[in-house]
């Protein structure tokens, strides 16, 4: 299959062929990977990874991705590029494509990763936007194949506020590859209607089911995973801590809740995670609100259902399926 040239913007411009062929190359460079065989074919070419919002995950699973594949890499911190600033992002597309052969974005709106692809010359992925995240969703679905052996017909629940990149983009990957998808959040908290009714259309051909649950009980029953995600992300004011905690507290992925998933359910979680008091933010809410943990306990984290350090190490090899498929 020939993706040279693709940009990786959202998950939708994207057949079921297509993803799965890029899991499937993820498990081929997984393979060379853990058996020592060289894959740096790439050689010569280089890579720029614009970050607007900073990442653990993201940034080393391309850094380690690109040199595995033998490529050459520059970074740039939010204070190291002019993008939107003193550069528009239409020139800073076609200054970094004369020089690169693929350019990562992370940071804020859509508009903006769309807007670097519309004026490059070369790749463009998305690192994470606000609306979408699709890197994370290829890994995820990488690690639910891995522990189940397939994707098709596999019941995922999203636990949580389900209205940004990861709700959204993990109904978009549920519904491309036929896994039966429940958002379970409070009313107000689900995906937009208008790509909810994208999904249906998507799902219809795969025979994937979307469902949206405000019962937290009702949403893990029968579930072979349970996903969830920090309740305030970066770059929002701390004080909408009091509207999330008082909103999705009764979503808080525990012992209990799992008890009512199917047998052999997994727990994933995209990372960071705050599952215990040895964050600075994960201390200075709970004791703020009397709580030992937020969107997930520890006791479920640690658990051996949680696959959320598979799914991590996963983000590595199909970000590296990624650049080698398109580049």
């Amino acid at each position: 299959m020939d993706l040279k040239g693709r940009d990786f913007l959202c998950l939708l411009d994207y057949t079921p062929e297509e993803i799965g062929y890029l899991l499937d190359l993820a498990e081929d460079l997984i393979a060379k990977k853990k058996a020592g065989v060289p894959h740096d074919a790439f050689r010569g070419k280089n890579i720029v990874l614009i970050f607007e919002k900073t990442s653990t995950r993201t940034r080393c699973s391309f850094e380690v991705a690109a040199r595995d594949l033998g490529i050459g890499v520059t970074y740039l911190d939010p204070s190291g590029s002019q993008i939107g600033k003193k550069e528009s992002i239409a020139d800073t597309a076609r200054v970094l494509a004369s020089m690169f052969d693929g350019i990562e974005y992370r940071g804020f709106g859509q508009e903006r990763v769309e807007e670097l692809a519309e004026y490059s010359s070369v790749p463009v992925w998305n690192g994470l936007t606000n609306e979408f995240h699709p890197t994370q969703i290829l890994a995820d679905l990488l690690t639910v194949r891995e522990k189940f052996g397939k994707l098709k017909g596999i019941n995922f629940t999203y636990m949580g506020d389900a209205r940004f990149n990861m709700g959204n983009s993990l109904m978009i990957g549920c519904a491309k590859m036929g896994l039966n998808f429940t958002a379970c959040a409070p009313e107000g908290y689900f995906p937009d209607e208008k790509l909810i009714e994208k999904c249906r259309a998507v799902a219809a051909e795969t025979g994937a089911t979307l469902r949206f649950e405000t019962d937290p009980v009702k949403g893990a029953e029968g579930a072979d995973e349970i996903y969830t995600d920090v309740w305030v992300s970066m770059g929002e004011p701390d004080a909408v801590w009091d509207e999330r905690i008082g909103a999705l507290l009764p979503y808080q992925v525990n012992g209990e809740l799992m008890k009512h998933a199917a047998q052999g359910a997994i727990f994933m979680h995209c990372l960071p995670a705050y599952h215990d008091h040895k964050t600075q933010i994960g201390k200075a809410v709970g004791d703020r609100y009397g709580l030992d943990a937020l969107e997930v306990t520890d006791d479920v984290f640690e658990s051996p259902a949680s696959v959320v350090f598979d799914e991590a190490e996963n983000r590595m090899h199909t970000i590296k399926a990624v650049i080698a498929a398109t580049v």
